[in-house]
């Protein structure tokens, strides 16, 4: 859907410019948007290694992991349902983590091996339900059907508590800000209201 919707922005603005006479101005659009995106990828891909080789080396040190522990009491308020030694829980604690540092790109990976987990963990729910082993618990959703586990952390990741919103303040210092890292606090006041709004509407709904 997307394809064609750009598709149709690009043509219109072709035939726009053709009709107004102004064709050659469309070309230079053109060829300067591509080379402000080529500049911008350039920047953006230097400053995501940066804080991405940070996030390897917390994995590597163990910090990441320690953090992980660290967020176990957060971790079972959140997800109640999740049993405590399941894999999800830690490739859910790298996601915060990743997009609390504003690493958005970093905790992509890790929110879908998340996924992936809680998928497996409503399989086996499943089977224990077939198997009738699940007397007095939640019943497991259908498949192909997202979990409330799915949905909770689906919001957490979208609303997304930043203390640092690096890609934010790599685009400002791209387009010359005189002080790119002002969006900080703005940032912090919105990503927090966000979480805790939609923190409050998973634990609502979840009822």
């Amino acid at each position: 859907m997307l394809n064609y919707l750009w598709a149709f922005m690009i043509l219109v603005g072709i035939l726009w410019g053709a009709f107004q006479g102004n064709l050659s101005a469309v070309t230079d659009g053109a060829l300067n948007s591509a080379k402000e995106a080529v500049m911008l990828s350039i920047t953006m891909l230097g400053i995501m290694s940066f804080w991405t080789g940070i996030m390897e080396i917390g994995q590597k040190s163990g910090l990441i992991e320690k953090m992980s522990k660290k967020m176990g009491p957060i971790l079972r308020f959140l997800f109640p349902r999740i049993p405590e030694d399941h894999k999800s829980l830690a490739y859910i604690a790298t996601n915060i983590i990743a997009n609390i540092l504003g690493l958005g790109w970093a905790a992509t990976p890790a929110g879908l091996k998340a996924m992936e987990a809680l998928n497996e963990l409503e399989d086996d729910r499943r089977k224990e339900e077939s198997q009738g082993k699940r007397k007095g618990k939640r019943k497991p959703v259908a498949e192909g059907t997202a979990n409330n586990e799915m949905c909770n952390f689906l919001i957490l990741n979208i609303s997304s508590l930043q203390l640092i919103p690096v890609t934010m303040i790599a685009y400002r210092s791209q387009y010359g800000s005189i002080n790119p890292t002002a969006i900080v606090g703005p940032a912090l006041a919105a990503t927090l209201f966000s979480t805790l709004v939609g923190i409050a509407a998973c634990k609502i709904l979840d009822r």
